[in-house]
């Protein structure tokens, strides 16, 4: 497949249309079926067990920001990855940090001690890595790269999704984009604007406990219309969501209102999105909501045969559909 660019841009790593082209056209020519399967892990038997394994890189800028840093989110992004394959109990993790010359140590620490107290919330471990220092000027800062390996009991894909399913979602979304775009700009916003990063594996436990789960995906780059648009166009289903069902912060609702940017394309990095068997949802949620994390779960949507890859909004006057962005509106999010 030929490429329709002749140089890397930003929206080919956002998460969106163009990304997916660049990886469909490029990086999986000769790949093994598993990769080309594009979930947020792969799926290796090993005897009579599935061991899922996921990498992640997190360039976020800036480094540390409300509610959350670099080496938190390097941390909780792996893990959640993991999760929504159904692998809830990690086995190991790496982390590979690459520097450059004149990077403070100070901050260096607290990104370690935070990425180590995230380990801990988690129930994982990091047991092996690799530190580069590149020369001043070569990279901006620091860079993490994670990889994550679990085993599941029960593997969840993204391309799951059923006719009749519920969608339902852990919690608030846009709370992490728009945190750190606030503070990336340095805008000021009144309001408790803090970014949701967190791991999600505990959660996703309890979820799994409580019901049959078809397809799962956490929302981060391109937020909840990408990550909704991927698993609809995977499964060729429809999807139908009620605007006034999506949980939202005042802090997030007051911000993007202000910016005019949709909270929906916003990334998040402490959500999921849950596809359940209907007759489950009612103890999937309550399960949710038993959890610190899980508190504003909410049923937002169902999944239909109708508009296969289609993205529906239900708005309480109308049907509109919501289109899949090329990128991120914010790059260096995650």
């Amino acid at each position: 497949m030929s490429l329709p660019d002749d140089k890397v841009r930003l929206a080919h790593g956002a998460g969106g249309r163009a990304m997916r082209a660049l990886i469909a056209g490029l990086f999986l020519d000769g790949a093994d079926p598993e990769l080309r399967r594009l979930g947020d892990g792969a799926v290796v038997r090993v005897g009579d067990l599935d061991l899922v394994i996921t990498a992640d890189s997190h360039v976020v800028k800036p480094i540390e920001f409300p509610g959350g840093d670099l080496g938190r989110l390097s941390i909780c992004g792996v893990v959640n990855d993991l999760a929504m394959m159904g692998a809830t109990e990690v086995l190991a993790l790496t982390s590979s940090v690459i520097l450059e010359e004149g990077f403070p140590i100070a901050a260096l620490e607290r990104l370690h001690a935070s990425a180590r107290a995230a380990c801990l919330e988690a129930c994982a471990r990091i047991v092996t890595g690799d530190t580069k220092v590149m020369g001043r000027g070569e990279l901006d800062g620091v860079v993490f790269s994670t990889t994550g390996l679990g085993l599941a009991r029960r593997v969840v894909r993204d391309d799951g999704l059923r006719p009749g399913d519920l969608l339902l979602v852990t919690g608030t979304l846009g709370d992490h984009g728009l945190a750190v775009l606030a503070k990336r700009h340095g805008l000021g916003l009144q309001g408790d604007l803090r970014s949701d990063v967190a791991p999600l594996n505990g959660l996703i436990a309890l979820a799994m406990a409580a019901g049959e789960l078809h397809a799962m995906k956490d929302p981060t780059r391109g937020g909840l219309i990408s990550a909704l648009t991927e698993m609809a166009e995977k499964a060729q289903v429809g999807v139908v969501l009620s605007e006034p069902a999506i949980p939202l912060s005042p802090a997030v609702r007051a911000a993007s209102e202000l910016l005019g940017i949709d909270p929906l394309a916003v990334a998040n990095e402490g959500k999921a999105l849950i596809g359940v068997h209907p007759d489950d949802a009612d103890r999937v949620l309550a399960a949710l909501h038993a959890h610190p994390l899980g508190q504003r779960a909410a049923v937002i949507g169902r999944v239909t045969a109708e508009h296969p890859g289609a993205l529906l909004l239900d708005t309480g006057f109308g049907v509109r559909r919501l289109i899949e962005r090329d990128g991120d509106p914010m790059p260096r999010i995650c």
